[in-house]
């Protein structure tokens, strides 16, 4: 124990030595340093705390925001969120008592009484956007936004918002006109040229997706005429810049701040493409709405198919564009007019008819009892008739036939002679034809998509009435073979390759 001690406070006399040491001399060299070589304290941080540079922006102010920046703010007041509420009915969930269980409730007040299990109404909010197209209140939106809605509310980019009024529907094309009421200086945006602008050109999206309002978006036209399977209007702009659901009814700007289009769907599985009805197509109608709140279309009679290059060749035609009359109704005015069935239409009251759904196009815009110039081919010459537009029926459309070929057992196809049996099934009467009733698969008439049933009524534009005639016909054609064939109660011509 002793042992310990001495050795406990001889370790703590040499460590008190050791310190008196050290100490002695950092005093000897500290302690006699004359004032002036004191190290002076620390300058304080600025008090903003800013520890980087900063400078003037070269140029006027506002130079540093870009072109689209500029346009989003000056379209911006045109540019509004369109909210609406719909009254559904919805039966509710069942409730007790459930079979095999008392019904402890005795009736009164459980989601199994009578008085619960009616229908009842809920009201199912949605939003999207719109521009505006004038000063006094009329405003642009799509037609699947506002159908069956029972109120809408118009929210402006200044945080406003006014109730607004259908004005006029059209479901064929997804366009709606609605208003707003007691106002004359609303900002209106221009509408531009949807045939000037080419793929690769650069368009603004701006619009309320999921509820982000006034969202803007920038990309170029990724293509033109698409056809998305709604109609014989489809004609949608396709566009990279985002367009997410709200956006429906927004306005497509180019450049210079014109609207181009209006945006209308969108591919749920892609982030980069989206859809716009063009504004020329709407500008064919906006009067029609404003006026009587619906559209009337024009209507002559004729059914058309796509002139493909196959077609293009049997017919020896320079080129593919125009609509080729397959069918001609009777009593309709393409008939008073003198149009025939293999026709084709180049252009109708001036209006080019480049593609197959061109026609209908501008057969639709045109006003009903007006009398137009349609130009058309005719075995090589160029003809001009003189037609009186119709009132399009009431779900009606011009027809367009579908490319489909077919002939011949050369071609890999059965045919027999028409029969009263036949003609009595595929309710022919007394029309002249053959009768397709079997298709060798991945032959030439398969490829081309003959099917039993079609009649094939020419061959090379020469009607036949007999599989004898028919294979007489088909023997002398060459590589490609022009078949007219009946399908149901339309006709089409078909144009078969043997080469495959």
């Amino acid at each position: 124990m002793a042992r310990a001690f001495q050795i406990a406070l001889g370790a703590a006399l040499g460590f008190l030595v050791a310190f008196l040491i050290v100490r002695s001399d950092w005093f000897s060299t500290h302690a006699a340093r004359p004032p002036a070589e004191v190290a002076p304290p620390a300058q304080a941080a600025p008090a903003t705390g800013r520890f980087w540079a900063e400078g003037p922006i070269e140029g006027e102010p506002g130079e540093q925001h870009s072109r689209i920046a500029k346009l989003a703010l000056e379209v911006a007041p045109g540019i509004v969120n369109v909210h609406t509420s719909k009254t559904v009915l919805r039966q509710p969930s069942p409730g007790f008592p459930f079979p095999g269980f008392p019904d402890i409730f005795g009736g009164r007040g459980r989601r199994g009484s009578p008085e619960r299990q009616a229908p009842q109404e809920y009201q199912v909010p949605s939003m999207g956007s719109g521009f505006v197209i004038s000063a006094d209140g009329y405003i642009v939106t799509n037609h699947h936004l506002i159908e069956g809605v029972d109120e809408i509310s118009v929210h402006f980019s200044d945080g406003t918002e006014r109730e607004a009024k259908i004005i006029g529907l059209d479901a064929k094309t997804d366009i709606a006109l609605i208003r707003v009421e007691g106002v004359s200086d609303l900002h209106a945006l221009r509408l531009g040229d949807s045939d000037a602008i080419l793929p690769g050109d650069f368009v603004v999206a701006i619009g309320n997706p999921f509820g982000l309002d006034h969202t803007v978006t920038f990309g170029i036209v990724s293509a033109k005429g698409r056809e998305l399977g709604q109609g014989p209007y489809d004609d949608y702009i396709q566009t990279d810049a985002a367009i997410n659901p709200g956006n429906s009814g927004g306005p497509l700007l180019d450049l210079s701040g014109a609207v181009v289009g209006i945006n209308a769907a969108i591919n749920p599985q892609a982030n980069t493409i989206g859809f716009a009805v063009p504004i020329n197509l709407a500008k064919d109608i906006l009067p029609q709405l404003k006026e009587s709140g619906s559209v009337t279309r024009g209507w002559i009679g004729v059914s058309v198919q796509a002139v493909t290059p196959e077609l293009a060749k049997a017919l020896s035609l320079d080129a593919t564009d125009g609509a080729l009359v397959a069918q001609v109704a009777p009593g309709s005015p393409a008939e008073r007019a003198g149009i025939q069935r293999g026709d084709v239409i180049q252009s109708v009251d001036g209006r080019p008819v480049g593609r197959m759904r061109d026609l209908s196009r501008a057969v639709a815009a045109t006003l009903v009892g007006k009398s137009i110039p349609v130009v058309l081919l005719r075995d090589g010459e160029t003809k001009t008739v003189e037609i009186t537009v119709e009132k399009l029926a009431e779900g009606g459309r011009e027809q367009q036939a579908q490319s489909a070929p077919g002939a011949a057992a050369s071609l890999g196809l059965r045919v027999e002679d028409l029969d009263d049996e036949l003609r009595q099934r595929l309710e022919l009467g007394d029309v002249p034809g053959v009768a397709v009733v079997e298709v060798e698969p991945e032959g030439p008439a398969a490829r081309a998509g003959l099917a039993p049933g079609d009649v094939i009524l020419e061959v090379d534009r020469a009607k036949v009435a007999s599989v004898q005639e028919l294979e007489a016909r088909i023997a002398a054609a060459g590589d490609s073979v022009l078949a007219l064939v009946r399908r149901g109660t339309a006709t089409l011509f078909i144009a078969i390759s043997r080469k495959g």
